[in-house]
């Protein structure tokens, strides 16, 4: 990196099933990075038996604790940061607990993304570490309560699922506390395959070029493989490899120990923090491999948090006030499929992203901010497609539970499905959990955003398109919006009922809403 780039400095954490990560880096305007510190915590915040239904308090207090001291790391270095929960806390009940006090008391702001997003930002990383652009790829990203499995080239996702079998949460299952018993490794083997049966089928035609594995399991499996070949353990690096027969030597050598800590002392480089949860991720890996007809895979170095690392500073560009490429890909493709009327929606969202630039300076929303709003008024009617009769209800619901819109956190679908919801009839009221869920932040967002919206589609009301420019002024007290019309056209009807519709962006703003 050349003296005079321009640079800042980031932290990416990525909170796991199992560990939590930081990376620290300084970022050069071209997207390169230098890495300047590196953390890793075990806390297994899905420590317990069966699926990941609520996180324990003691698992909690530690990932607190873990946060609290790399938000300390980030700070020293004046890093902004980042951070991503994956498995553990987005299956959780009480997920949002551990999101609100990572806010309130380690001061991070947590963003639970789901399983397709994790794909991505992984995919996103592997491509930064391995010269394998031009290939058709299949990535495997075992974690401690989920895999993600991505088949994609030339950095689009052909395909990318992601599934309920990670590591510790088969270690829980079937080895606890690391303890091999009877045939558990039969039923392990087993259970894995008849979970990944769905998934090969729909993936494994689409065929790959390379193999590559990221992340813990399959960065130990490589370096002990190494060691066996070698006699040196070397790194989480690109010459690490993966053979079937290597694994299922591997398998056979861990399974001959009962108990992790004879595992730990008689396996050359295993790790004595991964030794209970070795055999479970082997044997995942391995059925993988079976699954997808793999003879040799590759290791990635870089995983989740560079993911993140890039995509949070280089991978979103903003540009004429559109979102980025993959994220407005995934919402136009939604938007078509479910809404008829698209000159009326595409109407809506010109004239309320008009009203939101002209009232930047009394929102004070963020940048991104914007990208969320026309989210949100593009997909505002996508619950006509279950029923008319309370749509904006159901609109909350789809978006809500979609896997295809690509590239959003869910606290950013948390927002766009709640600026959905309140379009039309009720305001935001503290009777309403969903609402009542969001932090103070996004309250204000969904009710500025919200309120913006049910003005821009009360201006087209028609469905004649008659509103083509908004004028807005304020004073401490009023809040005139000046509407340009069609040459000769009569919008009395659009201004009525922006009149009528204008009391939720009034209460936001303090102010009366004057339209004409």
């Amino acid at each position: 990196m050349s003296a005079d780039s321009a640079t800042s400095n980031h932290a990416a954490i990525d909170i796991g099933t199992n560990s939590i990560h930081l990376l620290v880096a300084e970022v050069g305007a071209d997207g390169e990075f230098t890495v300047l510190t590196t953390e890793k915590e075990t806390v297994r915040l899905g420590e317990g038996p069966g699926d990941i239904r609520e996180l324990g308090a003691a698992a909690m207090d530690r990932g607190i604790a873990a946060l609290t001291r790399f938000g300390a790391i980030a700070k020293s270095l004046d890093a902004s940061v980042s951070a991503v929960a994956t498995s553990a806390v987005r299956e959780a009940e009480n997920g949002h607990e551990f999101v609100r006090r990572a806010e309130t008391e380690a001061e991070i702001l947590v963003d639970v993304i789901s399983g397709p997003e994790e794909a991505r930002l992984i995919h996103l990383g592997v491509l930064q570490a391995l010269p394998i652009f031009d290939q058709q790829l299949m990535m495997v990203d075992i974690g401690g309560g989920s895999t993600e499995i991505l088949i994609g080239k030339s950095g689009k996702a052909l395909a990318a699922r992601s599934v309920k079998l990670g590591h510790l949460r088969l270690t829980n299952r079937f080895f606890p506390n690391g303890t091999i018993v009877g045939g558990a490794v039969d039923e392990c083997r087993q259970y894995v395959r008849a979970f990944l049966a769905p998934t090969a089928t729909a993936m494994a035609p689409l065929g790959f070029q390379v193999a590559v594995g990221s992340s813990g399991t399959a960065s130990a499996i490589g370096e002990m493989l190494r060691y066996r070949a070698t006699g040196d353990a070397g790194t989480a690096g690109l010459d690490n490899r993966i053979s079937r027969r290597g694994l299922e030597d591997l398998i056979d050598e861990l399974t001959q120990w009962p108990t992790s800590a004879e595992r730990a002392s008689s396996v050359d480089a295993l790790s004595a923090r991964r030794s209970d949860v070795i055999v479970a991720g082997a044997i995942l890996l391995h059925e993988i491999f079976l699954a997808f007809g793999v003879d040799e895979m590759i290791t990635s170095p870089y995983a989740l948090r560079e993911g993140v690392l890039l995509d949070r500073t280089h991978g979103i560009e903003i540009g004429a006030g559109r979102l980025a490429d993959l994220r407005r890909d995934s919402l136009l493709r939604m938007a078509d499929d479910f809404d008829e009327d698209r000159g009326h929606i595409e109407q809506a969202t010109a004239v309320a992203l008009k009203l939101y630039d002209a009232l930047e300076d009394l929102h004070e929303l963020r940048r991104g901010d914007r990208e969320l709003l026309e989210a949100a008024a593009l997909l505002h009617n996508v619950g006509l497609f279950i029923s008319h009769a309370a749509h904006h209800h159901h609109s909350e619901y789809v978006i809500r539970n979609s896997d295809r819109l690509t590239g959003y956190t869910e606290r950013e679908i948390d927002v766009i499905a709640q600026v959905a919801r309140y379009h039309r009839k009720s305001a935001p009221k503290s009777s309403h959990p969903r609402f009542v869920a969001l932090n103070a932040a996004d309250k204000e967002r969904v009710e500025w955003m919200a309120g913006i919206l049910r003005i821009a589609i009360a201006l087209d009301r028609t469905r004649r398109g008659l509103v083509q420019a908004v004028d807005v002024s304020w004073d401490d007290e009023a809040l005139h919006i000046t509407c340009g019309i069609v040459d000769g056209a009569d919008a009395s009807v659009e201004i009525y009922m922006a009149n009528d519709r204008s009391s939720l962006l009034a209460r936001r703003s303090r102010r009366f809403v004057i339209i004409d």
